[in-house]
Formats: C-alpha cells, structure tokens, sequence
C-alpha cells in the first residue's frame, strides 16, 4: 500500500471513530465532574441522622444521545459502599419522558419530572448522601438508562422492582460517578 492509500485509511479511520465517539449516550452534570466530589450542600438532610449534614440539594443532569426508539428514561442513584458494603439507593426515578434532555438542580429533590420509586430512606425523592464520618469518600453511581417502555409504570417500585419491570426493555445505559465523604 503507497503512502497516499495508508494516509487516507488512517484519516477515514480517525473520522469515524470521532463520529462514533460523538454519537455515545452520555450523562454529565454541571455541578460536578466524573468521579469528582460532590460539594457537602448535596448531602442529606435528616433530623434523624447525625450523618446527614448537607443541604439535600440535587445536582443538575444533562444527557446527549440516547438511542433511537427511547420511549422514556430511569435513573438511580446508589452507594455501593453505603452500608457497609450492602449498599444505599440514593434516588429511583424513571418515568421519565423520552424528549427530556437532563434535571436542573433540586428537580431530583422535588419530585419534578419523573415517577418516584422507593429508595433506602424509604422515601420517593432523592436522599443525598450521609456517609458515616472516617468510612472515605463513597461513589454515588447515577445510572441512566434508556428504556422501550412508554412511560406507565406505577409509583414506589424500588430499585430491584424496578430493574425486574426493565429487563428486556433495556436500549442502552450512561453513568456518572460522584463521590462524597466527611
């Protein structure tokens, strides 16, 4: 092959995989980067628990990309550190409409744009997080998923109920990482 036909595969090469890269279902948030700490006004906020000593303010999202045929969105939002290695879900949200692009700050908090499901506190909206202090930064995954259901699933599914109602309407799913610690 001439130096000519190696230059115009590797630039053909180069373009599509930028093409490809471009078209990647992505979730990011402005108030925080991946694998980044999270700022304490997004921790929790509870009179019962002394670990809890933020604001509970919600971070904002934003997502590109999402597949073909989405017909709506879930997203959780878990600690797999949180309870000594059991694990805590911060948020179940899902219902969420196909043409929605992301959450400003604190719609996670107030319930706004999406069907609530049962998290670990027991609640419908998102519980920031409240690590127990000397146990290090957790990681906060927020998993969005594209799903092929219309958006009709009933209120309070918790994350494993949720994830039964999902399989097999699954399209595609993005992450985000935020850590926090006290």
């Amino acid at each position: 092959m001439n130096t000519k036909h190696k230059l115009l595969c590797g630039a053909i090469l180069f373009y599509a995989a930028q093409a490809s890269a471009s078209e990647l279902f992505t979730l990011q948030s402005s108030t925080f980067a991946d694998n980044a700490l999270m700022e304490k006004k997004f921790a929790g906020n509870a009179s019962n628990n002394p670990n809890c000593t933020g604001e509970n303010l919600s971070p904002s999202l934003v997502w590109n990309n999402p597949p073909a045929n989405t017909q709506s969105y879930a997203l959780v939002v878990h600690d797999p550190e949180g309870a000594t290695g059991l694990g805590v879900t911060h948020l179940v949200a899902y219902n969420i409409a196909p043409s929605s692009t992301g959450f400003a700050q604190n719609d996670l908090r107030d319930g706004k744009g999406y069907t609530g499901g049962k998290n670990t506190p027991g609640n419908l909206r998102w519980h920031g997080p409240c690590p127990p202090p000397g146990s290090g930064a957790h990681h906060y995954t927020f998993t969005l998923i594209a799903t092929s259901l219309k958006p009709t699933l009933p209120e309070g599914l918790t994350r494993e109920e949720l994830f039964a109602k999902l399989k097999g309407h699954t399209l595609a799913a993005t992450g985000l990482i935020g850590r926090f610690g006290q």
